[in-house]
């Protein structure tokens, strides 16, 4: 395989035509492994020095560096080599077709675009600087299993690899996306008592009672959680995402067990979330004291915001401009790595190619102009951050 170097719609295909299905979310996916080998061929011939690490046992990150390790700034480029399933695709997978400008298939724009525009845009900017003369630093970190629960930036964060600031370059369209949210999961069990559906007096409906508690989180919705407020990002929200319960149709139901999702805005806490909870409960138990319940936390992840007058966030500007192209500062709405990032310390905003509303859907393309554009934008920041 040869790609020339800094070919970034090159190395989309090429990354585009692997199979790299998380095998957390997906019964006998491959995972990552072959993914990472693949661009660290291609970072070393281009390079970089590179190295495999295990994040997990089988599922390695690709940790490469170009540059002085030693001089001016260093800046991290950071992506998610894993991708959801394939199940309703419209359009073979791993073809990697290019159609009418458009380059098709599972992680094109989520988020293989960004990766290779993020490894072109680094060895371009170093080109253009004189490889012996770049002053800093790019590190690119393409990291496994973003898709469920970030074991790959983890990895990166504990084995102390850091830099003054960071681009996860999730499909933004070329947007400067400084903030995302956060999320809680919640598991609720209800319990009630089995008994013939005669027997009112003797029988306690758990769904009837999950029904009052969720009567009662509809309103705190609706009533308390608008009026919290984020610049970028609006109001948090929260949903019901599962719900079970019942033994048959002439049986009071002994349990319910629905979980709840709880997106959170800077400034809120998990510990936060889980008293508004446990609050609700409360208030519903004050009416109904039959009414038995358990809440505990599944899984969290932070929010994450930079401010829009960051440093990072100027030079990212700076760089739109100089390439004539238009700055657009909002939220990004899904969650990503960045949140681990910034808890690590490094300032970190998402930008890339690509559009959000195309991952993990039916169909799913980047728009190659997309991705020579992320690629250009990327190197001039790259060059501008390290001092060239």
């Amino acid at each position: 395989m040869t790609i020339a170097r800094g070919d970034a719609v090159a190395l989309t295909r090429e990354l585009v035509r692997v199979d790299s299905r998380n095998p957390t979310l997906v019964a006998g996916a491959p995972g990552e492994a072959r993914i990472a080998r693949v661009l660290a061929d291609v970072l070393t011939t281009w390079g970089f020095r590179v190295a495999l690490r295990d994040a997990t046992p089988g599922r390695p990150n690709v940790v490469a560096r170009i540059g002085a390790s030693n001089g001016g700034r260093s800046l991290m480029f950071n992506g998610h080599m894993d991708v959801v399933g394939v199940e309703g695709m419209v359009h073979a997978p791993w073809e990697a077709a290019i159609r009418e400008g458009r380059l098709y298939g599972r992680g094109s724009s989520d988020m293989k675009a960004g990766i290779a525009a993020m490894c072109a845009a680094a060895v371009r900017a170093v080109d253009a600087g004189g490889a012996a003369d770049f002053p800093g630093e790019i590190i690119v970190t393409a990291v496994v299993d973003e898709e469920y629960s970030s074991l790959g930036t983890r990895a990166i964060v504990a084995e102390g690899i850091r830099a003054d600031a960071a681009i996860v370059t999730e499909p933004t369209r070329l947007a400067i996306m400084p903030a995302h949210k956060g999320f809680v999961w919640v598991d609720v069990v209800v319990h009630g008592r089995a008994a013939h559906g005669s027997r009112w007096d003797v029988g306690v409906d758990a769904i009837r009672h999950a029904g009052l508690v969720l009567a009662e989180l509809d309103a705190f919705d609706a009533d308390a959680l608008p009026a919290r407020q984020h610049s970028l990002l609006g109001r948090p929200s929260l949903h019901a995402s599962t719900i079970a319960g019942g033994i048959g149709l002439s049986t009071y139901p002994d349990r319910c067990q629905f979980t709840i999702e709880r997106r959170t805005i800077p400034g809120e806490s998990t510990a936060q979330v889980m008293a508004e909870m446990s609050d609700a409960y409360e208030r519903v138990r004050a009416r109904r004291p039959d009414l038995s319940a358990e809440l505990s936390m599944i899984f969290e992840q932070p929010p994450s915001d930079v401010p829009v007058d960051a440093p990072i966030v100027l030079a990212l500007d700076g760089s739109l401009r100089a390439c004539a192209e238009e700055v657009s500062i909002t939220g990004m709405s899904a969650w990503t790595d960045a949140a681990i990032l910034n808890e690590a310390g490094i300032p970190a905003i998402c930008f890339g190619p690509g559009d959000i509303s195309l991952a993990h859907a039916a169909e799913e393309y980047v728009r190659i102009d997309e991705i020579e554009r992320a690629t250009l934008v990327l190197a001039t920041l790259a060059a501008k951050w390290c001092g060239a």
